[in-house]
């Protein structure tokens, strides 16, 4: 067992399944599901205590899909199973090599994966990849052929004889889907591409999973090395997707400088207005003007800020606040990262490092509690030292960083590091408001500053990024001030008045009737957490062209299947309670049946001592009609099942009819206002020579 790739005696013809782990996610359980870690990036770990206003939205498994795409054999995948989704796929389809990716909080969901492959598979190899795959013990946990550490591609290439050296295809993915905020779906077709130049990352921190499974410090893997490589890449992803904006998914993606202003000659002299949500480090945006920030696009920064006076040499230096502000003033929007619970954090100075990372006001903040994750350093220096829980204090299923330390801290004990993790959350809520709105602000901040910018390309983006300001956005933060969280209302007050200051009258008389259409889904949203409701990913199950080929299919017809999001509990509570009510009313003439026939039977055993045979016929009489009583209410009973599971599919089918009417309703109307606003500010400007805020 382990990363050697004896060969697929099929090669080409090998049929692979590739799979993530089983759900739910978002509760309790034996296989190690955690309410407190939902599969949602941003709910899980930024925007986790903001109700309603909590960006609510889910993530394909983005290298199980890379490995697809660039490997020729028939290949299925299966994204976000049930356990009997994944149990039916195994009884329905043969495969010679079933590949398991996963973290590490999920380690007993894939023992029971492998458990069920060999019960009904038994010939079939399992691969098991992922940030699990840096367990060095996970062979003594789990019956796997091959844990696969590293780059996937480059081992499912060898495991089928295939070129291992051949270019990376980069497939056309989108950042997320299923997004949801203040309790209303939001079908965007603007969504961004996902953009994977590499994996790992060269810096190396000590607690850096991703790291550690690429090679740790000082080492990566890159897929493409080149300026014109990527922009020939993004170029593709915009013609197929209509896309102009890109979620990269680098760990450093602005490290490689060379690359990225090569990129940027080639974007200027094609004039892409493109936009790019990237990963980075201080010290290298400190290396960029802003001037080449701005021009390459850099929209959104997810930044490690770690903590206050924290050795990592990617901040030494650096005033992480001013850069935050900078950043903001020129519209770009960050997400900072916060550890807490690093070697320094005692109770007695805990609350000003969380003052800290809440007065950066970056428009996310992640706070993560400091957890020593198998391969990393980190895990190596506590091992060392004696200090890691065992599993039986500490389940794998607990190690996400969310809830609780798995060693022992020198200065925080008794489960007080959760109770600075929410308080953390929390300050950063009351202090700053909704991300949503800090995004509101920052993009305003950006448009009022390059509307006007000499450069077409620039001011193109600035006005994408403008859209909604001056009505939706607006009108989700009047909605905000009806939900007063803490000393972040006055920053919303004066959010408000900015944007009506810009937008003009319009914006005022536009923005309540917008709220006020809100604020009902904000309150159901809020009831809705409060009675526990949760979200969880729809199945996703897609098949390559070999494989549909096998089949006999179509890939244009047939390319992907994926499942609705079920309805929440109470709609469908609904439903059952009406289905009880229809089987109580059978069940209420059934007994009536049988109330006659006791009658009956009594009566007969009187007449039995007078007229034997007589009640002998009458006997056989009644247990007929019984029969054909009991007959009859059986098929009453199964035609209202099917009747009333007809009708709940009819009315789902209504509900998810009206709804999507009233979305697009809502967007027409939306753009109707927003062609009226921008009319009237073309008149203003003709007229005045001013803008509609001035005048």
């Amino acid at each position: 067992m382990g990363n050697t790739t004896p060969g697929a005696p099929k090669g080409s013809d090998t049929k692979i399944l590739l799979t993530g782990v089983f759900g739910p996610f978002a509760r309790d359980d034996e296989y190690g599901s955690r309410k407190v870690n939902p599969m949602e990036l941003y709910h899980n770990q930024v925007t986790r205590l903001q109700g309603p206003f909590s960006l609510r939205m889910f993530h394909r498994t983005f290298g199980l899909l890379m490995i697809e795409a660039n490997i020729d054999a028939p290949c299925t995948i299966l994204e976000f199973p049930t356990l009997e989704r994944f149990t039916e796929e195994l009884d329905k389809n043969e495969y010679d090599i079933i590949g398991i990716s996963s973290i590490i909080p999920n380690t007993l969901k894939v023992r029971k994966m492998c458990e069920e492959i060999r019960r009904r598979q038994p010939g079939a190899i399992i691969a098991v990849g992922g940030h699990i795959a840096n367990r060095d013990d996970l062979g003594s946990i789990i019956d796997a052929d091959h844990i696969c550490r590293g780059d996937g591609i480059r081992w499912f290439r060898e495991f089928l004889g295939q070129d291992i050296n051949a270019p990376i295809k980069h497939p056309a993915l989108v950042s997320g889907f299923g997004t949801r905020i203040m309790g209303l779906p939001i079908k965007s077709k603007n969504t961004a591409a996902v953009l994977i130049p590499s994996v790992g990352c060269p810096m190396g921190c000590n607690f850096c999973s991703t790291s550690a499974l690429f090679g740790g410090k000082g080492k990566s893997i890159t897929f493409f090395e080149t300026g014109e490589e990527l922009f020939s890449i993004l170029e593709q992803l915009e013609k197929d997707l209509g896309v102009k904006s890109f979620f990269i998914m680098d760990e450093n993606f602005l490290l490689y400088k060379k690359r990225a202003l090569r990129l940027l000659e080639l974007m200027e002299e094609q004039n892409k207005p493109w936009g790019f949500y990237v990963f980075s480090s201080a010290r290298v945006i400190r290396s960029y003007t802003i001037n080449e920030l701005v021009r390459l696009g850099i929209s959104w920064i997810w930044l490690g800020l770690e903590g206050k006076e924290s050795r990592y040499d990617k901040l030494r230096g650096i005033d992480t606040m001013e850069l935050v502000r900078e950043l903001q003033s020129h519209g770009i929007c960050v997400l900072g990262s916060t550890i807490i619970g690093l070697e320094e954090h005692r109770p007695e100075n805990i609350e000003d490092a969380i003052d800290y990372a809440v007065k950066h006001d970056t428009d996310f903040h992640q706070f993560m509690l400091y957890t020593p994750l198998p391969g990393t350093p980190l895990y190596c220096e506590h091992e060392a030292k004696g200090n890691l829980l065992p599993e039986s204090e500490c389940p794998a299923a607990d190690i996400h960083g969310q809830e609780r330390f798995n060693f022992r801290h020198r200065h925080i004990s008794g489960g007080a590091e959760n109770r600075f993790l929410l308080e953390a959350f929390k300050r950063d809520l009351e202090v700053n408001g909704p991300s949503l709105a800090r995004i509101v602000r920052t993009r305003l901040a950006g448009w009022k500053r390059y509307r006007n910018h000499p450069d077409r390309r620039i001011r193109s983006r600035y006005r994408h990024g403008r859209r909604g300001l001056g009505s939706v956005y607006a009108a989700s933060v009047w909605s905000m001030l009806k939900f007063p969280s803490g000393e972040s209302s006055s920053k919303l007050q004066c959010l408000l008045d900015d944007l009506y200051n810009t937008f003009g009258v319009i914006s005022r008389l536009i923005v309540p009737i917008i709220g006020r259409f809100l604020v009902p889904f904000i309150r159901r949203e809020y009831k809705r957490l409060a009675e526990g409701w949760s979200y969880e990913p729809p199945v996703i199950y897609e098949k390559n062209e070999r494989a549909l080929a096998i089949e006999g299919l179509s890939f244009r017809k047939s390319r992907k299947e994926i499942g609705k999001v079920s309805l929440p509990a109470y709609d469908l509570s609904l439903a059952l309670e009406d289905c009880r009510n229809r089987m109580d009313e059978i069940y209420g003439q059934l007994s009536e049946y049988c109330t006659r026939a006791k009658l009956q039977l009594s009566a007969l055993r009187h007449q039995l001592s007078e007229k034997g045979d007589h009640a002998s016929e009458q006997l056989a009489s009644i247990r007929t009609r019984l029969s054909d009583a009991m007959t009859s209410a059986r098929e009453q009973l199964y035609h209202a099942r099917d009747s009333m599971s007809a009708s709940y599919l009819r009315s789902r089918e209504q509900i998810d009819e009206l709804f999507s009417e009233m979305h697009n309703r809502l967007d027409a109307a939306k753009n109707q206002i927003e062609e009226a606003c921008l009319h009237i500010e073309m008149l203003i400007d003709e007229k005045y020579g001013l803008d509609s805020g001035k005048a």
